[in-house]
């Protein structure tokens, strides 16, 4: 019983989305919001409670405010404000210019994807990179006579990738706060899984291009490029996160008022709270079940649900060594993130609903908390990547009439087991 208010979540987030794909809504899966669909959830886990209904809400609302869910919830508001800030200051269209200006029409399809790579990694979101990328991937392949298609499958690949890599990634955030783990030490551990994918996939990309003419592009703005790379760079290289972003908005806020005479400091906080209004839903979505996770720990369904995992578990690493049971865990919280996302069609909330079984296989079996947030990450994202009903697919076919290939996301797959088999989790 400690585990139907989870179960009434994705049976009506799963229910409605099916229902309205049958319809033929577009974005079926999206039109219900997350945070409205786990209410009846939570309320289902406040009346399971063996607590006074005083005493539950108490509970609830200790789940809610706990310091890793606000946390997370702070550094949403940062990146979306930062996002926000970034594009209003013309940070976008000078990163899609950089990317054209510096692609060789002979490695059209392997720069399609650098580029959608780079914005998603500095941007923190695959929506809008392909949103971003899309319309000029979709001339480019027009002009050479290439697989639509394809190409769209290069633009979701390079999107998904940059999504999964970048430090202001919700996806990221909610990994690396659900996992305690630091943002560098993800990053390093994700992109050694990550990097040999996107290698193998630039050079199934550059047999398959076909060199044309580009479109013509603008003087490079190195300037509006800045803040992206600042943050990166700081991210890496171990600066608190909280300062990273705040530096970011700054810089990205003081480069839109230095270099636009129409751009001031009432459209600068307009812009602010703006981001803060884009990640409303995952902000509200990420305290609900923050507060509904607590509920269930305490009724011990998170403990039934790990120790069913777990078995699953041995029953894979059955006399084998040390090092596979090892990788039979980590097999575990993948399978576990992908069959979330297969049932709610997004990332973020497959991590944030996830997170906490996740964390206490990892705590059990050793599993290092950089490695499984990685894992949880990387995982949701080349799920994400492949389901045709995801937002991201879906965007794609509205804006290229096409449906995606899929090859770095398998590669992805691939690689990460590869690794999981050849290098020791440390």
């Amino acid at each position: 019983m400690a585990l139907l208010p989870l179960g009434i979540f994705l049976t009506l987030f799963i229910g409605v989305g099916t229902y309205l794909t049958l319809q033929g809504v577009d974005f079926a899966f999206y039109q219900l919001p997350a945070p409205v669909a786990v209410l009846p959830a939570v309320v289902v886990a406040i009346l399971l409670s063996k607590e006074k209904l005083n005493k539950a809400i108490e509970q609830f609302l200790r789940g809610v405010g706990h310091s890793d869910i606000i946390a997370m919830c702070m550094i949403y508001l940062l990146a979306g404000a930062f996002a926000s800030v970034a594009k209003a200051t013309g940070g976008v269209d000078a990163t899609v210019n950089l990317g054209l200006a510096m692609l060789p029409a002979s490695m059209i399809l392997p720069g399609i994807f650098v580029i959608s790579a780079f914005i998603a990694t500095a941007m923190g979101t695959s929506m809008g990179t392909i949103a971003a990328v899309a319309p000029v991937a979709l001339g480019i392949a027009q002009t050479a006579g290439m697989d639509v298609a394809l190409t769209a499958g290069v633009v979701l690949s390079g999107a998904m990738f940059g999504d999964n890599l970048s430090i202001i990634s919700d996806t990221t955030i909610a990994a690396t706060r659900s996992q305690g783990c630091q943002m560098k030490d993800k990053f390093r551990e994700n992109i050694r899984i990550a990097l040999p994918a996107a290698l193998a996939a630039v050079l199934l990309f550059l047999f398959s291009s076909t060199p044309t003419d580009l479109p013509a592009t603008t003087q490079i703005e190195w300037l509006k490029v800045l803040p992206y790379i600042t943050i990166l760079v700081l991210a890496v290289s171990g600066m608190n996160v909280f300062v990273v972003l705040s530096l970011g908005i700054v810089l990205a806020g003081g480069i839109g008022l230095i270099s636009s005479e129409t751009y001031n400091l009432t459209t600068y906080s307009k812009d602010i709270y703006a981001g803060f209004g884009n990640m409303q839903e995952i902000f509200l979505l990420s305290m609900l079940i923050g507060g509904m996770g607590e509920l269930m720990r305490r009724q011990g369904g998170l403990a039934y649900l790990t120790q069913l995992v777990s078995r699953v578990i041995r029953v894979f690493s059955k006399q084998h060594s040390e090092g596979q049971n090892l990788r039979a865990s980590e097999l575990g919280i993948a399978g576990l993130v992908s069959m979330t996302n297969c049932c709610t069609a997004n990332n973020t909330v497959a991590i944030i609903v996830s997170g906490g079984v996740a964390r206490e296989l990892a705590e059990e079996n050793g599993v290092t908390p950089r490695r499984s947030a990685s894992l949880l990450d990387i995982f949701s994202c080349v799920i994400q990547g492949l389901l045709p009903y995801g937002a991201q697919a879906l965007l794609l076919a509205l804006s290229l009439a096409c449906r995606q290939s899929k090859w770095y996301h398998t590669l992805t797959t691939v690689c990460s087991w590869r690794y999981q088999r050849l290098l020791p989790s440390s």
